[in-house]
């Protein structure tokens, strides 16, 4: 199925979730359609156009949003005198929930792409009364396997690339937690440190694309590219801030709690989650989830035959309208 035409937003806002920060919001389609948000990944990558032609218009009344510290969200992460310590899983969540609110919205389809998954699933195991159905893609729980596989795990497969990664360490960091590590470079009070470290991570990051073209236009930003390290080293480097037990997953250990809301996800055949069986693993534990392999793709919801399949998954639960709250105000 080819993806929907090109809309732009019927209302947008800048949404007051405390802690200094505004969070960039704006709705597109149609204003009494079924409600579904869209979590974007990184985490720190910001909302894209490209997510609004995933969902038909007039069906769905399509929330997109700029987590906290990036995209048009403000402080940017970017700014070292930005707190970092009220960007967490957590502070994710309660924006979410003042945001439902906030549009007079009961229920609303969850999407989510890479880290989106992660906070989307999170989200959907402590406020299940919110979410009608998921649509989850580069799926990933932000277990710390995962974060090991993609700091030191993809070593094997990229050596001369690691090599070049941890050489940006000072040595007895090297053999420690490599996204903890980074993250304090990161948090360094020297420019030039920081800026070294942000672009030894991006540079890592591209370097793990599974197959050509290996490029990332978007890290060839100076301000996003700081903005993007230092948000997923944080995370990375903090168990994504999901508590105790986190080193074989806490989403996939609470899957259970998931009965109830149907969802799919959609996997590239490429993505190296795979090599963990994550995906997999979280459809069998999760009553009620379905699995759509998309093949020769990797962790790229852009991907054409990504893109038609993510359409498919929308389009499936298009006709099932949960009903708004009974104190829901007048679509804004």
């Amino acid at each position: 199925m080819p993806l929907y035409p090109e809309i732009e937003p019927y209302d947008h806002g800048l949404l007051d979730v405390g802690d200094g920060n505004l969070v960039y919001w704006e709705t597109c389609g149609n204003p009494d359609g079924k409600p579904a948000v869209v979590l974007h990944g990184g985490p720190g990558s910001g909302c894209s156009p490209y997510f609004r032609r995933l969902f038909d218009p007039a069906a769905y009344r399509i929330v997109l949003l700029d987590q906290r510290g990036c995209g048009r969200s403000t402080p940017n992460a970017s700014a070292y005198d930005t707190d970092m310590s009220v960007n967490t899983t957590g502070h994710l969540i309660a924006d979410l929930e003042l945001l439902r609110r906030e549009l007079g919205i009961g229920r609303w389809l969850v999407w989510g792409v890479s880290f989106g998954s992660v906070l989307g699933l999170r989200y959907a195991q402590t406020h299940p009364e919110a979410v009608s159905e998921m649509v989850l893609t580069g799926v990933a729980t932000g277990s710390n396997a995962e974060v090991a596989l993609l700091t030191r795990g993809l070593g094997r497969i990229f050596p001369e690339a690691f090599e070049r990664f941890v050489s940006e360490l000072p040595e007895g960091e090297r053999d420690s937690n490599l996204a903890a590590a980074y993250n304090r470079l990161l948090e360094s009070p020297d420019p030039e440190v920081r800026t070294r470290a942000a672009r030894a991570w991006t540079d890592w990051e591209t370097a793990t694309i599974p197959a050509p073209p290996r490029s990332v236009e978007r890290f060839e930003d100076a301000g996003f590219r700081m903005g993007f390290a230092r948000t997923v080293t944080h995370y990375f480097g903090n168990d994504h801030f999901l508590g105790e037990g986190n080193d074989e997953g806490v989403v996939l250990r609470d899957a259970h709690r998931l009965k109830g809301i149907p969802g799919t996800l959609v996997q590239g055949g490429l993505d190296f989650g795979n090599l963990l069986g994550i995906s997999w693993r979280l459809q069998q534990a999760w009553d009620g989830s379905e699995l759509v392999v998309v093949d020769e793709v990797g962790h790229n919801a852009g991907a054409p035959d990504m893109g038609e399949a993510l359409v498919a998954a929308t389009d499936k639960y298009a006709g099932l309208r949960p009903l708004r709250t009974a104190s829901s105000t007048a679509p804004r």
